[in-house]
């Protein structure tokens, strides 16, 4: 078996008297899938937050590749091969499709700002490979024909569909991508996935409803969904609850259950 390459230790953080996590221990490998599932506030979303450094954990450890994430700033965890997308979509609004894929790719681009601004040959060449490589995306995930587009005005579905473009667009290993909604329905392209497998880990946040409206067909629904990705690509599923939900054992029933479906 690999070895991790995202582990969290004892993770916990806290906001003044609430625990929003309480030590959380998980271990994603390379090249594997993992569905994070779970209650509306169970979460979740804080974990994506404390892994790409929007939060500082208040005990515990992150670690990503060998790399302690502890104190690190959020652009330079995603130098390192960390990207997400939000559960609220945050796309740059004004700026075309196209725009917005290039300037995920700019992460890992190889002149220096003095190249840039003389305009050397060789910053060209960076230009001109940036631009395919942004062209390849869109053409991979069919969005091509809103290239020049500005992003506010595409369909939900297909801005959804574009912020998983610019994520990948910074070379990620690990994809954290948070409630797809409705689920399941802005899938990646399977030339993507085949394209992307052997070096990237996508972990995928499924939402539900909060703990007191937590009926059993909704959980189902939620796993059905996670099982199916599970089928096409392999994988694990997490789930995250409150310390006050319901029993975790019902939820293990479920996931074994094969009258349910899943």
């Amino acid at each position: 078996m690999s070895a991790a390459l995202l582990t969290l230790d004892k993770v916990t953080i806290r906001f003044g008297g609430l625990t929003a996590v309480n030590g959380v221990d998980l271990a994603i490998r390379e090249g594997s899938l993992c569905g994070l599932i779970g209650p509306n506030g169970a979460g979740k979303t804080t974990v994506f937050n404390l892994v790409t450094g929007v939060y500082a954990p208040t005990e515990g450890r992150i670690a990503f590749n060998g790399h302690d994430l502890a104190k690190r700033r959020v652009h330079d965890i995603a130098a390192l091969g960390i990207a997400r997308t939000f559960q609220n979509i945050r796309l740059f609004g004004r700026m075309s499709v196209f725009d917005n894929v290039r300037a995920a790719c700019n992460l890992h681009r190889a002149t220096s700002p003095f190249q840039a601004l003389v305009r050397l040959g060789s910053f060209r060449a960076d230009e001109a490979a940036i631009a395919k490589r942004t062209e390849e995306l869109l053409e991979i995930f069919n969005l091509s024909r809103f290239r020049d587009a500005p992003a506010k005005s595409l369909p939900y579905g297909e801005q959804r569909r574009l912020e998983i473009v610019r994520a990948l667009a910074t070379q990620p290993r690990l994809l954290r991508a948070v409630q797809p909604d409705p689920p399941g329905r802005h899938r990646i392209p399977r030339s993507a996935g085949s394209r992307h497998r052997l070096i990237m880990s996508p972990v995928i946040c499924f939402g539900q409803q909060p703990c007191g409206f937590f009926p059993r067909r909704f959980l189902v629904a939620k796993i059905r969904t996670a099982r199916r990705l599970q089928a096409e690509l392999g994988g694990e599923i997490v789930y995250f609850c409150h310390d006050s939900d319901h029993d975790p054992r019902e939820t293990q029933t479920i996931l074994r259950d094969r009258r349910t479906g899943v």
